[in-house]
């Protein structure tokens, strides 16, 4: 009976894999090595991993956004600095004008005080008694009471001056703040968008070749097909027909920008931003748009999407973080991303947020 229970309660001898028996059992292990943690219908091929490909590439994708709503903040940043570094050199230029008119003043009043002094200092009686030509000294007196009050005009001129030339050097000390605090945003906004950039490239290395070419033709496919969808053509559905001759100024400059690189930051003409390239191709067409995505929304008038036409600015994201120019039939003119040049691309590829009417 005892013999029974330890026979019972054997663990049954494991024999060795070998040959082929053993490589299949390793390939099995390192698939479901591969595969842990996700569970896959019958027949179903198996998920990706939460850290595979699938993650990268939105990460890669969320980073490329991020990196665009910093460089609108960056624009914005950039604007107000240039704005106060013009304020900046205004007021110096002002500063140095008045201090010249200021001098002329003093050197004026100086002149005249010695003249005053060489003039001598005897009461007017006792020089009219001695003077050998009493009308000589008659009319030299009219002069100096001329020249007090002179004096006393140039006096109050300086004083004013002086004031002017504080009020002024004030100014220019609070615009001085205001740009080193502008400054010190473009410095944040530049660390953030290369950080992102840095971040997505080290990302993207991670994947294999093929891997990275897939994930580039899914990010072209959102964002308006690859290069040779970009090309100068028109919108689906015909040709262009803008409602007016800005707008087809602008239109046209847009398609010539078609091809040109993506750079943060830039307004062309051999490179734009998303905000850059709406700006450049409305200036062309005489028209002043502000540098920014969310101050550009508010540089018209506000249309619905079902009333827009060739030439507006179309909208998207949340925080307006892109823009492009509209052509019609669907499609705008817009700078996607780093490593995407200008092309066409359909609005509806991307969450829209608001359209403007230029002009």
């Amino acid at each position: 009976m005892a013999a029974h229970r330890r026979s019972a309660h054997r663990k049954p001898k494991q024999r060795p894999l070998t040959g082929s028996a053993a490589r299949t059992a390793a390939t099995l292990a390192l698939a479901g090595a591969a595969t842990a943690g996700s569970v896959t219908s019958a027949g179903a091929a198996p998920a990706e991993p939460a850290t595979g490909t699938a993650q990268v590439r939105a990460k890669v994708d969320r980073l490329y956004h991020d990196a665009e709503v910093a460089t609108e903040k960056y624009n914005g940043a950039k604007e107000k600095a240039d704005t106060a570094a013009r304020a900046v050199d205004a007021l110096t230029d002002e500063a140095a004008r008045r201090t010249a008119r200021l001098n002329a003043s003093r050197h004026a009043l100086g002149s005249l005080a010695t003249a005053q002094y060489r003039s001598g200092t005897l009461a007017p009686a006792l020089q009219l008694a001695l003077s050998s030509d009493p009308d000589a000294y008659l009319e030299r007196a009219s002069y100096l009471d001329r020249a007090g009050d002179r004096q006393t005009g140039l006096l109050r001129t300086i004083k004013r001056q002086v004031s002017q030339i504080t009020r002024v050097k004030a100014r220019a000390d609070r615009e001085n703040e205001r740009l080193a605090a502008r400054r010190a945003e473009l410095r944040e906004h530049r660390t953030a968008i290369r950080t992102k950039l840095a971040d997505a490239r080290e990302l993207l290395a991670t994947l294999t070749a093929e891997q990275r070419a897939a994930h580039e033709r899914a990010a072209d496919a959102r964002h308006g097909g690859g290069p040779a969808r970009a090309e100068r053509s028109t919108a689906r559905g015909g040709p262009v027909t803008a409602p007016n001759s800005r707008a087809g100024r602008a239109i046209a400059f847009a398609h010539g920008a078609i091809g040109k690189p993506y750079v943060w930051g830039a307004t062309g003409p051999d490179a734009f931003d998303c905000s850059g390239l709406t700006q450049a191709a409305w200036k062309a067409a005489g028209v002043g748009l502000p540098r920014t995505t969310y101050t550009q929304i508010n540089a018209g008038q506000r249309i619905p999407r079902s009333q827009l036409a060739p030439g507006d600015l179309v909208f998207f994201y949340s925080g307006i973080s892109h823009v492009g120019l509209y052509i019609g039939g669907g499609q705008m003119i817009h700078a996607p991303r780093p490593g995407a040049p200008v092309r066409i691309a359909p609005i509806d590829q991307m969450p829209f947020a608001g359209a403007t009417r230029v002009a």
